[in-house]
């Protein structure tokens, strides 16, 4: 990934984040990531649907599309749980929020 690409990259997640904090606010942390969560599902879902030629193709690619999104979660989510063990008094006991 260039330079340029990882800063947008970074600039949109900080982006969303900044907005999952903002929720917090109104609402517990349990049901804003229970949004999160569902909005990158129907996001992704959509970004396959609209990548595929037609009905047929949408349906072959469904299960390598599943084990790809299900994959990246997972590699994003150990990365980053690993980052908060390593930080926890650092993340965790100045601030309660991502």
């Amino acid at each position: 990934m260039s330079e340029l690409i990882e800063s947008e990259f970074w600039d949109r997640a900080d982006a969303l984040i900044h907005v999952a904090n903002d929720q917090c606010k109104e609402a517990p942390n349990s049901k804003v990531s229970s949004s999160m969560l569902y909005a990158a599902a129907r996001f992704n879902a959509f970004i396959v649907a609209v990548g595929a030629r037609d009905l047929d193709e949408l349906n072959a690619d469904k299960e390598a599309a599943t084990a790809y999104f299900t994959e990246q979660y997972r590699k994003m989510f150990v990365e980053n749980l690993d980052d908060y063990i390593d930080n926890y008094a650092k993340y965790v006991a100045s601030d309660s929020q991502a």
